[in-house]
């Protein structure tokens, strides 16, 4: 069977040409070989290859395209990249699967670019929505606008109306609610307390601005009608197209609701999560770690072996957790939205169970009390045992560091898990919240790297776009997509292309515990793939952000090509 592929957007064709198999036997086969373009291995030893066949969904063999097509009978797919570029498959190493589906079935926010738009977007949408229903939406960031502030409850009454309207930021620990959903959630005077690991913004007055931070969130729940089992189904399925589409072969899935599992297990078993799933359930529903959640098994598309919890909110919205007050709101030091003795007992639990522990943690105090609390916990068990045992666990975003933590993960054995595009959209107004000496230790890569430290690298989709040439750029580049970085954004702190290829592939499948079957392209591991047009570890850095993706493969079947031209 031949496969024809084309980046039709790019002029770059991915077809069979001039490739005739070779007259062995069919059963001994492979049923996939793809050549005609460098592909990288992920291996320092032969770092390319000519050409890769696929048996069982694992890679068979690697060598010169030659010598490889005369392994191939009748029924190989035989794919010609014609010039296109292979690597191991793509892993996002942190994301949010069903928010990227649903960022794409409801208000989409992600390129308002004012407040004044907002109103405008806003407005229209409340005129098409049924009467009565609460409209919400997701993706707003004010760090562009020209207003320079949050929206407020002012800025939506005017076009709302009487209709209650909740729009979440992009880092998802905030939202902006209008004066209507504000009185229907019980908050339309001025709050005599604030939530525990939340907040409720007021003005000078002391009435609420609309703004609510983290925790406070959580007031305007019940305006939020339950999604129907259909539409949560739908959602997964359109984040996971959207994700094999970039060119992600795998997704580390953040914040899992535990009754969402059995779902995607059963989705994944009906073929429709093109891509390997690895579940971090959300903490509270971590319950007794049942096996009917968490499961692990060889191969599986599907596995559940961690939880994620919250220690902090996030920087844009002043609720990641520092050590001294932020540099523009003397006042406040964030938010910590866990405590230490509940939370000790939970890992000690979590450790025992042999289950990851995954701590969002983004301020250096909220980053300080992560690693302090984890350091107990391996305390209470014997070196050998830990040894053994080898728990990988992970703070997730590890954003701002004092510079005395930096060694620590490395020395604890805890994963840096980070987003490289959270530093190039930050740099607009991380100095404003931190201040220059902070940066110091800011979304420090480079120098967690020389501690001895891996990063697997992921995009925190739908925070921010998910998108792996974006991610990939900005790990080397260290700049904004149109070339600017700030002056004090330590350029030092880059990586190379190299260790930018396995923050996607290796260590990824390391931070997973599937490093012996995913990661690199060499014979017996799972044949996972993702092609781009064009070569990104020689490529001018701008034109990282240029080059198609044309090719994703999971375990050794194409769930994505480019549409033929």
């Amino acid at each position: 069977m031949r496969t024809s592929i084309a980046a039709a957007l790019t002029g770059v064709a991915v077809l069979l040409a001039g490739c005739s198999p070779g007259p062995g036997n069919d059963a001994s086969a492979p049923d996939l070989l793809i050549s005609g373009g460098t592909i990288y291995t992920g291996l320092d030893a032969t770092p390319t290859v000519g050409a890769v066949s696929v048996k069982d969904g694992r890679i068979l063999a690697t060598g010169a395209a030659a010598d490889l097509m005369k392994t191939a009978g009748p029924s190989t797919q035989v794919i010609d990249l014609k010039g296109a570029v292979l690597y191991p498959g793509f892993t996002d190493a942190h994301a949010h699967l069903y928010g990227i589906g649903e960022r794409e079935l409801t208000l989409n926010l992600d390129h308002v670019a004012s407040i004044a738009e907002l109103v405008k977007v806003v407005g229209e949408a409340a005129e098409k929505a049924p009467a009565g229903q609460t409209l919400q939406g997701r993706g707003w960031i004010e760090t562009h606008w020209p207003e320079a502030r949050f929206p407020t409850r002012q800025d939506l009454d005017p076009v709302t109306g009487d209709r209650p309207v909740v729009l979440t930021r992009a880092d998802g620990h905030a939202l902006v609610a209008n004066t209507a959903a504000l009185k229907a959630a019980g908050i339309d005077g001025k709050p005599t307390s604030q939530p525990d690991g939340g907040r409720i913004e007021v003005d000078k007055q002391g009435l609420p601005t609309g703004m609510l931070i983290d925790n406070a969130m959580g007031l305007l729940a019940s305006l939020s009608s339950k999604p129907s089992d259909a539409y949560i189904d739908h959602a997964y399925e359109v984040g996971a197209v959207r994700e094999a589409k970039l060119g992600w072969t795998g997704v580390h899935n953040m914040s899992v609701p535990g009754a969402d599992i059995a779902r995607l297990k059963a989705l994944s078993a009906a073929g429709k999560l093109p891509l390997r799933v690895y579940n971090a359930v959300e903490g509270t529903d971590a319950g007794d770690f049942s096996p009917d959640m968490f499961s692990y098994p060889d191969g599986a598309l599907v596995t559940t072996r961690a939880i994620k919890l919250y220690m902090d909110g996030a920087l844009g919205s002043r609720g990641a957790l520092l050590e001294a007050p932020y540099s523009d709101r003397p006042d406040i030091s964030g938010l910590q939205r866990m405590h230490e003795e509940p939370t000790l007992a939970l890992l000690k639990r979590a450790y025992d169970a042999g289950i990851q522990v995954c701590i969002h943690a983004i301020g250096d105090k909220g980053n300080q009390l992560a690693l302090d609390w984890m350091e107990k916990t391996f305390e209470t068990v014997p070196p050998e045992e830990r040894k053994a045992r080898d728990p990988r666990w992970r703070i997730e975003h590890s954003q701002i560091l004092r510079p005395e933590d930096i060694p620590r993960f490395a020395q604890l054995g805890v994963i840096p898990s980070m987003q490289p595009s959270h530093a190039i959209g930050d740099l607009y107004f991380a100095p404003a919240r931190l201040g220059e000496d902070r940066l110091k230790g800011a979304y420090a890569w480079r120098s967690l790297i020389d501690a001895g430290s891996i990063i697997p690298g992921g995009s925190d989709a739908p925070v921010e776009q998910g998108d792996p040439r974006i991610e990939f750029y900005a790990a080397v580049a260290r700049k904004d997509l149109n070339g600017n970085s700030g002056p004090d954004w330590h350029p030092e702190q880059k990586v190379t292309r190299a260790e930018a290829l396995k923050m996607f592939t290796a260590w990824p499948a390391y931070a997973s515990f599937r490093e012996k079957d995913l990661g690199a392209i060499e014979p017996g591991k799972l044949a996972d793939f993702t092609g781009f047009s064009a070569d990104i570890m020689t490529i001018p850095e701008a034109e990282i952000l240029t080059v198609q993706p044309v090719l994703t493969v999971v375990g050794g079947k194409v769930t994505w090509q480019a549409p033929a031209a």
